[in-house]
């Protein structure tokens, strides 16, 4: 377990002179989805003005390819062999952060930062111990199920522990495609009138600008773990893609990365309004590789993905465990401290992120994560970055190794697979039998990495096997609540 020094001091933040810390998760992004990255046709002006005035990643991990693990990682600063939450649910069951575990808004906390979450949780349900206000967050407002977050027209969100609703949206079904008018204009499917709809994405953003004018002039952390562009697609204005020959869901598509990009570009111009431009440091990732999560209607033209070559440089999207399926871009921008225009090849992952925060927030953390701190990198002082042996995820029992060039990969607890990244980008061709010494030291890795799961099975590990592990340690059966 993580613990920090205890703090003493109600100011203790202000008279460190630390800087707000503001993280932008976006949900399905693809590496490709953006401008910075090479994007030609969905404009994303403002993500990649974060880039031109930052620092931009080319070897950005995620904690995980699908969306609670990856946010486990992300808040817990460990890597997918120690993280609470492995998968986003098994066997019906969604298991949930419990109030031992430290996150990084807890050690923000401790630290006298106002901490925020504003978007989708996705580590606790509301009959759970695990949701925001308890794990760290002064403030909560969005979705605690993430299947819940698959409706942009809920009949509810949650506000803290209070449920906010919206009985306009009772009739709305997010499996059913929505009509645009001549303008673009999204008329959601079972609600009566367009004018009731609030998209969820807005409704969200808009308090999350409220949470940064309360709470500029102290330190603040914010978590703004967006929804979009994960599927269902559905945007309330296609804007320009609205007169584009492409089919409806990629003109959708389009319309919500644009509209992920505008809301970046809110938060900007905000903290530049309030003065804090300069002492707050922003990061912007994605929480897995590309996926349109099935919503591609038309199966006679090319997919969203394949449009828009959102995947990234490597084999892999979401909910697979090879490279792609957790690289991710990401970019960091800190004007007076981050120096404009640079791009990193610095391999790093998520569980990084709280040994980061603690840096910037300049808390000493008592134990160890299985992250470092990247603040060296960011700040121009490469020399001083701690680096990684390796990094390593589990996912569906598959596991995977990232260490210098290379890439391993091993299927529910069979051989290992090893790929020359630089020269092997599409991990096709198995090297593993011409690097022996390699593929045993990555097993060897793989092996001590896994902390068998309460609730998963481990590598290699038959259904009945897990049930009579956890028999054994007295694990009561789980309930189902995939859509508590």
């Amino acid at each position: 377990m993580l613990s920090v020094s205890p703090v003493n001091n109600a100011c203790y933040a202000e008279e460190r002179n630390v800087p707000n810390i503001v993280f932008i998760l976006a949900d399905d992004l693809g590496w490709g989805d953006l401008g910075c990255y090479g994007q030609i046709e969905i404009q994303t002006p403002n993500i990649d003005r974060l880039a031109a005035e930052g620092m931009r990643f080319t070897h950005a991990y995620a904690g995980n390819s699908v969306c609670a693990p990856s946010r486990s990682c992300l808040m817990q600063g460990l890597h997918p062999g120690h993280a609470r939450v492995r998968n986003n649910s098994y066997a019906g069951y969604r298991h949930a952060l419990e109030l031992t575990d430290v996150t990084v808004a807890r050690v923000l906390q401790s630290a006298d930062y106002k901490t925020g979450l504003f978007g989708k949780w996705g580590l606790g349900l509301s009959s759970q111990q695990g949701v925001p206000n308890p794990m760290g967050f002064g403030e909560f407002f969005g979705y605690l199920n993430q299947r819940k977050a698959h409706s942009y027209y809920p009949e509810f969100l949650w506000h803290n522990d209070q449920r906010v609703d919206f009985p306009a949206h009772r009739g709305h079904d997010h499996k059913k495609q929505s009509r645009y008018d001549a303008a673009g204009r999204v008329q959601p499917f079972g609600i009566d009138r367009a004018a009731d709809a609030k998209y969820s994405f807005d409704v969200i953003h808009q308090t999350s600008l409220d949470f940064i004018k309360r709470n500029h002039e102290s330190p603040f952390f914010l978590y703004l773990a967006h929804t979009i562009p994960h599927g269902p697609v559905i945007v309330p204005e296609l804007g320009p893609y609205r007169d584009k020959q492409w089919p409806i869901g990629h003109k959708e598509w389009a319309g919500m990365v644009t509209r992920l990009d505008s809301a970046v570009g809110d938060v900007l111009a905000l903290l530049k309004k309030l003065d804090i431009d300069r002492r707050t440091i922003i990061f912007f990732a994605s929480d897995n590789g590309h996926s349109a999560h099935g919503y591609d209607r038309d199966k006679s033209v090319p997919s969203i993905g394949d449009h828009f070559q959102s995947y990234g440089p490597t084999r892999g999207r979401k909910g697979d465990s090879y490279d792609g399926a957790f690289r991710v871009p990401a970019i960091a921008r800190w004007p007076g401290q981050i120096n404009a225009g640079q791009v990193s090849d610095l391999v790093w992952a998520f569980w990084d992120f709280l040994p980061t925060a603690a840096d910037l927030a300049q808390i000493k953390l008592a134990d160890k994560t299985d992250g470092v701190s990247i603040l060296p990198t960011l700040i121009g002082s490469p020399k001083e970055q701690k680096l990684h042996d390796y990094l390593y995820w589990e996912f569906n029992q598959n596991q995977a190794i990232r260490t210098g060039k290379w890439f391993a990969h091993r299927k529910n607890g069979k051989d290992v697979e090893l790929y020359d990244l630089n020269q092997d980008p599409q991990q096709e061709v198995d090297l593993a039998n011409q690097q022996p010494e390699l593929a045993s030291k990555v097993l060897a890795w793989m092996r001590q990495s896994h902390t068998p799961s309460e609730v998963w099975p481990s590598p290699g590990e038959s259904k009945s096997d897990l049930q009579k592990r956890l028999k054994a340690l007295g694990v009561p059966k789980r309930p189902t609540n995939i859509d508590g």
